[in-house]
């Protein structure tokens, strides 16, 4: 299975999982998946179709927010925080390595309002590197 990396009590990231996972992503205790990982971006990768019918076979939800390199955008960010909102338990989001899905938890969080400080405190405890988007983070959360 995936290294998946705890960030809170209501979201851990991981690099690509596959369909054979689901059964061990649910019962580690998730209730959803969303896949921050656009189809095709690498040879061999699982297809988010794949992920999904596996997901909702396994009891657990599914929502594709995908990260492409043109960077994120603020539906992008709304998409992610009802995606959690949603949720009734921890979600386990996913990209190539992790870092766009713990990218995009924490701007959607600091758009919430949640101190940026905080933020990169708990990426880094994951092994997330959360200093190029600080201005970025500062800016959503309104200088908190």
């Amino acid at each position: 299975m995936a290294d998946i990396r705890t960030i809170n009590d209501s979201i851990s990231v991981a690099p690509q999982i596959t369909p054979d996972d689901m059964p061990a992503i649910k019962a580690a205790g998730f209730v959803g998946i969303v896949n921050n990982r656009p189809d095709e971006e690498e040879a061999g990768q699982p297809s988010g179709e794949a992920i999904r019918t596996a997901a909702e076979a396994a009891g657990l939800s599914y929502t594709a927010i995908p990260i492409t390199h043109a960077g994120f955008s603020h539906p992008q960010i709304d998409a992610m925080t009802g995606a959690l909102t949603h949720a009734e338990g921890p979600v386990l989001a996913y990209c190539r390595s992790g870092t766009r899905s713990c990218n995009l938890w924490a701007l959607a969080a600091a758009k919430a309002g949640r101190n940026p400080e905080l933020l990169v405190t708990q990426a880094y405890d994951a092994g997330y590197d959360l200093s190029g988007i600080r201005p970025t983070l500062d800016a959503l959360a309104g200088g908190r």
